[in-house]
């Protein structure tokens, strides 16, 4: 199912969705940009987000973004077992749900 060379089906949205798709680019574009929080910080949460998501273009894409600024090994180490941890989190507490009396 995956294949990098299917993105460029990406432009396609430009014409099926001449207001919405270019409003998405420019929210995306405000979103990822430096401020408060620095791009650096910004990128290693979109690869924990595309992590617990399992999107694997978002995976690349934002892994690559993160080293471009400035992300090292130990720090996408780091980020990799906190997106595990909340997916692993996730499953234990909706566990729960099995644990109610009468299931």
């Amino acid at each position: 199912m995956y294949d990098a060379a299917l993105l460029k089906n990406l432009r396609k949205l430009g014409t099926l969705a001449p207001s919405a798709w270019p409003a998405f680019q420019a929210f995306d574009k405000a979103a990822m940009a430096d401020g408060a929080v620095p791009v650096k910080y910004k990128e290693l949460m979109a690869v924990a987000v595309a992590l617990t998501t399992q999107c694997i273009y978002c995976v690349e894409a934002h892994t690559r973004r993160a080293r471009s600024a400035g992300a090292s090994d130990a720090e996408l180490g780091e980020t990799i077992l906190v997106a595990a941890a909340l997916r692993a989190g996730g499953a234990i507490a909706h566990g729960a749900h099995c644990l109610k009396d009468g299931v």
